[in-house]
């Protein structure tokens, strides 16, 4: 009945209102990288790190391949990439990377880790070239990096300062004649607003400023380190609209030049000592995953499982969080005697609380037998903090969404909206009072309504236990940081959410450590 009315509900409003697009990839076990024979790198190559490309959680097949005339590799995983960066470091065939600006799909917390890879590899005495004809400020987060960063002299680089902007349905919802009948637990849990107000209560626009404070300043903070600029003076070029066109960014030292892509191309050239008219040895990071190996062979092992996206109920799909596929993979990871601790990986905003306390009950059989480490990415919120719990440690990226301590549950009321818009009747025999509750085509009764609440107050109590159990902490630690509210990585470290600030490669490194692998 549950599932019958929030897929009905969630089906009508995209064809009546607007499509919602879930901006979470995919989920699985990652198995490495596997070696191509016939793909190889040559000499003198020049790693491209392509922006525009939005890196999912674990490698995806590459639909046209066979079907065109470019590229037909597989597109890596946001950790493979990571793992190929450092490898390139100490690949004598790499001379260096090239990165290709523009605009930038992936999130706050896996541009992070990507930076923050880029800066080590920068370690070495290779080059970072970066080039955009239109640079975002999402871009330029990992972009910031490079030894000479260009820009088109008629593009633009963008920098307006950060903004959350949200659409609110209620008015939507009153023409249509639909009522959504909203129940929560968390003064700051707004997924529900939407449906329920026109602007920002007062308790989201608190949260909603301070994460967003907090992602900004992450975001100053690391560009001033890279641009050696002052965060003040970067704040002042957003709030001054100083840069409005791409000399503005070669005046304020956003950028080391203003050239064409064929001039940063025979630049690179220069740098590789070839001739003008060479043609340069650029290897796609897609094609340099080809090429390698990223897998070694080992007696024990650590299991790596990514949980990335909706978390539902039942077995799912690459897109989502199956509860029932993710409870079997973690047993089968605990159950395995060559394992030896297990790294969840978690992108995600949450979902159906029976999928996440499935999952949460294998992790915390499987953490009587080995380490269990958990990874965050770009988000690890309700649902995906919920799983996360039981962990030995956390990691979070400073730049992490995470947190969300609180439930909801949306029953709709569609009887005015079928009855006055479409002509359409509902009659019923029933056996049962309560048995047509969250038909949608009726309003709920005061006892449903009891029922209703008293199910997600439930449910906000046990998700509470299970974050005091697993981070040690008393109920009422819980409730002060709870209540639905977000918070930043580094803000969830200083309040106990998360262990350390890192990345997977960081989660792997204390997963061996804690099951002594060398």
């Amino acid at each position: 009945m549950n599932t019958f009315f929030k897929v009905f509900f969630a089906s009508l409003l995209a064809l009546v209102v607007f499509t919602i697009i879930g901006f979470f990839v995919l989920a699985g076990v990652l198995s490495g990288i596997t070696a191509g024979d016939d793909v190889k790198t040559g000499n003198r190559a020049v790693l491209v790190l392509d922006l525009s490309q939005n890196y999912p959680e674990i490698a995806t097949p590459n639909p046209l391949s066979g079907f065109n005339d470019g590229e037909n590799y597989d597109l890596p995983s946001i950790s493979d990439v990571i793992r190929l960066i450092q490898k390139s470091k100490s690949d004598s065939a790499v001379k260096g990377i090239y990165i290709n600006c523009g605009g930038n799909a992936n999130g706050f917390g896996n541009n992070n880790e990507l930076r923050q890879a880029l800066v080590d590899f920068r370690k070495s005495s290779k080059f970072v070239y970066a080039y955009g004809d239109v640079i975002s400020q999402n871009a330029y987060h990992v972009a910031s990096v490079a030894d000479r960063l260009y820009c088109n002299p008629h593009g633009g680089l963008d920098w307006s300062g950060f903004v959350m902007q949200m659409a609110y349905l209620k008015g939507t919802l009153q023409k249509l004649e639909i009522e959504p009948q909203i129940f929560y637990a968390g003064k700051f849990k707004s997924a529900t607003e939407p449906f329920r107000e026109t602007k920002m209560t007062e308790p989201n626009r608190v949260q909603v400023t301070e994460l967003l404070g907090d992602l900004y300043s992450e975001f100053l903070q690391q560009v001033s380190a890279s641009r050696k600029i002052d965060t003040a003076e970067l704040r002042r070029f957003a709030v001054q609209n100083t840069i409005r066109f791409p000399n503005d960014a070669l005046k304020n030292r956003l950028v080391d030049g203003l050239k064409y892509d064929d001039e940063v191309r025979n630049e690179i050239r220069t740098k590789l000592n070839i001739g003008a008219t060479e043609k340069i040895n650029f290897v796609s990071i897609s094609k340099y995953a080809e090429a390698v190996s990223l897998r070694k062979a080992a007696p024990d092992k650590i299991a790596v499982i990514y949980a990335a996206g909706n978390i539902i109920d039942g077995k799912g799909d690459r897109s989502n969080i199956g509860g029932d596929t993710y409870r079997n993979l973690i047993r089968k990871a605990r159950m395995d005697k060559s394992i030896k601790a297990i790294v969840l990986r978690v992108n995600s905003g949450g979902g159906s609380a029976l999928a996440s306390e499935n999952i949460w009950r294998e992790l915390v059989l499987a953490k009587k037998d080995k380490p269990i480490v958990v990874s965050f990415g770009d988000v690890a919120a309700s649902g995906g903090y919920y799983i996360s719990a039981p962990a030995n440690v956390i990691f979070a990226q400073p730049n992490t969404i995470t947190g969300s301590i609180g439930v909801f549950s949306v029953v709709p009321n569609m009887q005015k909206f079928f009855n006055n818009k479409l002509g359409i009747t509902f009659d019923a025999v029933k056996t049962a009072p309560d048995a047509d509750a969250g038909t949608v085509v009726q309003p709920l009764t005061p006892s449903q309504q009891r029922f209703f609440q008293e199910s997600v107050d439930s449910i906000y109590r046990t998700f509470k236990t299970r974050v005091a159990e697993g981070r040690n902490m008393s109920m009422e630690m819980v409730d002060s940081i709870g209540q639905g509210r977000v918070w930043s990585g580094k803000r969830a470290l200083g309040l106990g959410l998360v262990d350390k600030l890192g990345g997977l490669q960081d989660a792997l490194a204390a997963a061996a450590a804690l099951a002594k692998l060398k």
